[in-house]
């Protein structure tokens, strides 16, 4: 992804709000299986940490990636925006 991809999903992103969160049960198979249907549905989505968490927002957001097969965004504060082009009917035109 280069940096104009990243810039224009960042964007978008910036105001959509956080639809799921990594919390004290971590990266379940429930938190994935919910992270891959979201990822069908809208492409790029935005997750947060909550505070009793064990995972740092970095940590989770690349263990969601690699078991999901998407890309991380970026990292700012507790949240994380990951995106995966949808190869059926992409909304994103990236």
């Amino acid at each position: 992804m280069t940096s104009k991809e990243r810039a224009k999903l960042r964007g978008l992103a910036s105001v959509e709000p956080c639809i799921l969160q990594v919390g004290k049960g971590g990266v379940n198979d429930n938190l994935v299986n919910s992270v891959e249907e979201a990822l069908v549905a809208r492409e790029l989505i935005k997750l947060s940490v909550l505070e009793n968490s064990d995972y740092t927002p970095r940590e989770a957001a690349e263990e969601l990636a690699e078991k999901t097969g998407a890309q991380v965004v970026t990292t700012i504060g507790s949240k994380f925006v990951l995106y995966r082009k949808n190869p059926k009917d992409s909304k994103i035109g990236i």
